[in-house]
């Protein structure tokens, strides 16, 4: 088969359609032909030698794909050869084939094509554990969502209205706050031209966001609990910003709040297997309702990668850059 492969880590250019073996499903996995993978900034930091995929993961990139069960490993019930799937993965999307652990697999919901499905595993999954499994948002909250027209933020801002919170995002530019809008963001807050903080105090009466979904780590930490109203929890998924900020501990505990922060790359299979259940409950429903829909910006051939992560890199897109075979 062929695959992107990254011999050394560098720029777009490091990704190369190269032919590499096939491989072979193990006990409790099948095997996806690919029809389509997506791009997150993940396999940015891949490839260019800063996120190494976990040991026993395929070393191409791509953490999500849909496409059609080719073959089933051992041990596995509930699949059959054929079935239109998407899946959450630790690598290997950026290419032809791919074995997948049948808990990380997701039927394609109705109403979605097989191409469009791919840019749901990965985003769904991700909001869903740290906003709703870990931060816990409720309904008549508000969320506020760093990176609106992001993928994540996407995806977030349906989910936040789904359920019944009211959400606020930051993006740069009107362009990009009008696509938030469209999707159902109520409060809109141009990072490049305003103070986050003093938006949401002002959107929320000076209570501040119960719930902030953060991308940008250390550059935003003491900000983001500022923004945070009592018992106000934040979730850090991303490291944009930095690594290492200082924190007031005062300010945490006089709002009685929570900072949590994770990542899903290595998680072990059975908490994979627990979100993709969880979402399939909770978020299927919705998006085959028409409730939640992916949103693509665009779609390129996979041997033409390297153009997909200069588009991301360029941070002009809003929603999900998609890769197809």
């Amino acid at each position: 088969m062929h695959a992107i492969t990254i011999e050394q880590p560098g720029g777009p250019e490091a990704l190369v359609w190269a032919d590499v073996p096939d491989p072979v499903p193990g006990e409790g996995e099948v095997l996806v032909e690919v029809a389509a993978s997506a791009v997150n900034r993940a396999d940015v930091l891949q490839r260019q030698g800063f996120y190494d995929p976990p040991p026993g993961a395929s070393r191409h990139p791509g953490l999500e794909c849909s496409g059609r069960i080719a073959a089933i490993g051992a041990g596995v019930s509930g699949w059959s050869v054929g079935d239109e799937v998407c899946a959450l993965l630790a690598g290997g999307g950026y290419a032809q084939r791919v074995a997948v652990p049948a808990g990380q697999l997701l039927p394609v919901p109705a109403g979605v094509d097989l191409v469009t499905a791919a840019a749901l595993p990965e985003v769904v999954t991700t909001v869903w554990s740290n906003v709703f499994m870990v931060a816990g948002l409720r309904p008549g909250e508000t969320l506020l969502v760093h990176g609106g027209a992001s993928g994540i933020g996407t995806m977030a801002i349906q989910l936040g209205k789904a359920v019944g919170a009211t959400v606020a995002v930051t993006a740069g530019g009107p362009e990009k706050l009008a696509r938030c809008k469209e999707l159902g963001a109520d409060v809109l807050i141009d990072y490049r031209e305003q103070d986050f903080v003093a938006a949401v105090r002002e959107a929320t009466g000076g209570a501040g966001a119960d719930v902030i979904l953060d991308i940008m780590g250390a550059k935003y930490l003491s900000r983001n609990v500022d923004a945070l109203a009592v018992n106000g929890r934040l979730a850090v998924i991303g490291l944009q910003g930095g690594v290492k900020a200082e924190l007031n501990l005062g300010a945490l505990l006089a709002k009685r709040a929570a900072i949590t922060a994770t990542s899903l790359r290595a998680r072990p299979l059975e908490e994979k297997a627990a979100i993709v259940a969880a979402v399939r409950e909770h978020v299927w429903p919705l998006v085959a309702a028409g409730r939640v829909r992916p949103v693509v910006h665009a779609t390129f051939p996979m041997r033409d990668a390297a153009e997909a992560h200069r588009v991301l890199e360029a941070g002009s897109h809003v929603g999900k850059l998609l890769l197809t075979v």
